[in-house]
């Protein structure tokens, strides 16, 4: 029992920290809370570009940086959504303390290691909301 208590909050921590997402996104374009259909999207982030008809599903993989889709449709003004991807590990850091007092040193060392492997993820359905001209 004692084992089990003080595994669970790795196990739940491990749980947390796992990755969102497929890597696909579902674009969708809205105006005044409504879904309208056949607008023409162009997304793009770091490692390239895909253009999309309202609402479709691009494949985009892993997260590469901030996710820029800019949408069309007559009628409408011209539409842009950027959003940063969630869950980007910030790298392995190391950190060192030394405190002391009342006759006592303590010495105290921390290391933040990224577990999961990937690099974040966009959210699975994106909302760009267009305005009538």
């Amino acid at each position: 029992m004692r084992t089990i208590t003080l595994l669970l909050p790795l196990i739940l921590t491990a749980c947390a920290t796992g990755n969102w997402g497929d890597g696909r996104v579902a674009v969708v374009t809205a105006s005044n809370g409504q879904e309208i259909a056949g607008a023409s999207c162009a997304v793009m982030n770091n490692t390239g570009s895909w253009n999309v008809i309202t609402p479709g599903t691009l494949d985009i993989g892993s997260a590469s940086g901030e996710l820029r889709i800019i949408c069309n449709k007559l009628g409408y003004r011209t539409s842009e959504l950027r959003l940063p991807p969630y869950g980007q590990p910030s790298g392995s850091s190391m950190g060192v303390g030394l405190g002391g007092g009342s006759g006592g040193v303590g010495l105290g060392l921390g290391f933040s290691l990224p577990i999961s492997s990937g690099g974040g993820s966009y959210p699975p359905r994106v909302v760009v909301n267009m305005y009538p001209l």
